[in-house]
């Protein structure tokens, strides 16, 4: 009896992961974010099937696996086998990853300061900027160590140079941002301050493809294949889901009747 309780427990906690990451979710996306995390995994990216696109704006793509049954619990051979249809917003899925390659590639201009600033850090600031003095060189902002003896702890660092951009103005609180960033990341993992992730959102905004924009089947999949090589696939820089889950198969078959509430599909616009 356990074991049949555990089950249907499992199948119940299915059910609303795939709600929440469906399309009749319209109002809370940070929910439905969460839920396509725990439905899909990035892996099953290089392996899905595009079946078209939908209205110019989104792709329809199929996701088949098997999945093995956990130790603990009796599954049935139908929930090993998963085949669900998924819609994927192809704007919001190419924006995501041409956002993180820009994140991860672009050097930010600088422009050389008239005279050096010393920078008044605390001493594990300071060790944090030094070992990572490469990435504050690629937000633009260039660091010179003063190794003498005349400098003490806290003293050591000198900006020589600050980040410059047509659109963007940086100064010192991005610094402090960044090196704020920085206490929670290992060495050397690239950070950005929240005016340059604001950039690069509006660049990759402009270079993605937009809707409206009819794709043939070589564009469709490559947009695919691109959501699972980046680091967050589930929603765009401005937290929007890039995708939903839309149909499970398996519940289906040559003769049922598919029934259910209209859809918002404007929401998804």
């Amino acid at each position: 009896m356990q074991g049949g309780s555990n089950k249907r427990k499992e199948v119940l906690i299915s059910s609303k992961v795939l709600i929440d990451a469906g399309v009749s979710n319209t109002e809370n996306d940070e929910r439905a974010v969460d839920a396509l995390a725990r439905v899909i995994e990035k892996e099953d990216f290089a392996s899905m099937d595009v079946v078209g696109q939908f209205n110019l704006g989104f792709i329809i793509a199929r996701r088949r696996k098997n999945t093995s049954p956990s130790s603990s619990v009796s599954v049935s051979q139908e929930l090993q086998v998963m085949d669900d249809l998924f819609i994927v917003d192809q704007h919001a899925s190419d924006e995501e990853y041409n956002f993180e390659t820009l994140q991860l590639t672009t050097r930010i201009q600088s422009q050389k300061l008239f005279r050096p600033q010393p920078l008044e850090l605390t001493a594990a600031d300071e060790l944090l900027a030094t070992e990572n003095i490469e990435v504050l060189r690629q937000n633009g902002f260039e660091i010179e160590v003063d190794d003498s003896e005349y400098s003490g702890q806290g003293s050591r660092l000198k900006l020589v140079a600050q980040p410059i951009s047509k659109s963007t103005v940086f100064d010192m609180k991005d610094l402090e941002e960044i090196i704020h960033l920085m206490r929670d990341r290992p060495t050397g993992q690239m950070v950005r301050c929240s005016k340059a992730r604001a950039m690069f959102a509006m660049r990759a905004c402009r270079k993605s493809v937009m809707v409206g924009m009819p794709l043939n089947s070589h564009q469709m999949l490559t947009v695919m294949r691109h959501m699972g090589t980046i680091d967050q696939p589930w929603n765009c820089p401005h937290g929007r889901p890039t995708m939903r889950h839309l149909l499970d198969i398996t519940t289906i078959d040559s003769t049922s009747i598919i029934q259910s509430a209209p859809i918002d599909w404007s929401a998804f616009q």
